[in-house]
């Protein structure tokens, strides 16, 4: 003999969630939008940024607002379809400081990791816990967790970086920190230019050194030295089907990502160059060092050329195209994926399927 169930109506479910939401309690199967499906789930869509066309805004905020007021002198880069959020994608921040001629940002130091893609630069420096070091344009420039930095311009023209973050990731686990330096000099005492990469940038390290730290030593990458590298292996025919000749900055003590948090590369895109189609669980923002060409992902074209910036975000299939010869920088989520255990990546017809 078979029992009957009785379904409860909609009008007894109703009265149920009013009665439990005084307990801050929600039926999780009324939440499953929100919960893990087939795919990852992104509220960021791929954008495009043309430096042309938003640099003006970035030299007129040196007009309105001084390095008092504002700190940083930063225009964020939002995702269109995630406005308000003040992110890139989920997990990503981004945006453009403008530092004047003559002007100096004066140090502080945060629990969220940094990393900046200088742009234009003359004359322009910057210190990390009182180590001075250069930068040019195509430089990759590390601003550890809680390592005081600032910056400075000793010519007359403005300087502008891409800004390289993961305050949405430190912000919802919750440590986020930030303190101004308030000492009697304007940087702190350290060690003299050059130091870092004297000591760990020549595939050399001190004899009494003590590995562990989490993020790179060397605070500066410079381009020049990049650029040889991908030059050499791109005539070598090293082609990789979707991504060129793709490397990855790397922290010497460990062969690990150059911050815990943020991951950082450069590939060089030959000229004709047309890539297999790419998608991975990480978020990428690529910038556009040098050269143009066509970034395709689904029906949408994303059309670059040099300072450009577009962002990839995660699991979207995309493949790139090369007219000249074309160097991309790009940052990404994709180390805390790793460490986690669940990055995964396809290729080809597997990335459209």
């Amino acid at each position: 003999m078979s029992i009957a169930i009785k379904s409860p109506s909609d009008n007894q479910k109703t009265e149920f969630y009013g009665r439990i939401d005084s307990s801050n309690l929600y039926p999780l199967w009324e939440a499953t939008e929100e919960m893990p499906g087939k795919q990852p789930q992104t509220d960021a869509t791929p954008a495009i940024w043309k430096f042309d066309e938003i640099r003006p805004f970035v030299v007129e905020a040196g007009d309105l607002v001084s390095g008092d007021d504002a700190e940083r002198r930063t225009l964020m880069l939002e995702n269109p379809t995630m406005r308000g959020a003040r992110r890139i994608t989920e997990a990503l921040y981004s945006g453009l400081q403008c530092i004047l001629p003559g002007e100096i940002a004066v140090p502080h130091r945060h629990s969220p990791s940094a990393m900046r893609m200088v742009i234009e630069s003359e004359g322009a420096y910057t210190s990390v816990n009182g180590e001075k070091c250069d930068m040019m344009p195509g430089d990759l420039i590390l601003n550890p967790s809680w390592h005081w930095h600032g910056h400075g311009v000793e010519s007359d023209k403005v300087h502008i970086s891409m800004t390289c973050l993961d305050v949405p990731l430190i912000k919802f686990l919750g440590p986020a920190f930030a303190e101004r330096w308030a000492g009697n000099t304007v940087f702190p005492d350290g060690p003299p230019q050059g130091d870092s990469p004297a000591r760990y940038g020549a595939n050399m390290q001190p004899m009494d050194h003590q590995s562990g730290a989490s993020f790179s030593p060397i605070f500066r990458y410079p381009y020049t030295e990049t650029k040889e590298v991908l030059m050499r292996l791109s005539a070598a025919g090293n082609i990789d089907a979707c991504h060129g000749v793709k490397m990855e900055y790397i922290n010497p003590d460990n062969a690990g990502p150059v911050l815990p948090t943020l991951s950082a590369f450069m590939q060089i895109l030959p000229v004709g160059f047309k890539g297999d189609f790419y998608r991975s669980t990480a978020a990428w923002v690529y910038h556009a060092v040098e050269g143009s060409g066509q970034t395709i992902v689904g029906d949408q074209i994303l059309e670059w050329g040099p300072k450009d910036i577009f962002v990839i975000p995660a699991w979207y299939p995309h493949r790139h195209e090369a007219d000249s010869d074309s160097f991309l920088y790009s940052f990404s989520d994709k180390g805390v994926h790793q460490k986690l255990g669940l990055f995964r990546e396809q290729r080809g017809n597997d990335a459209t399927s």
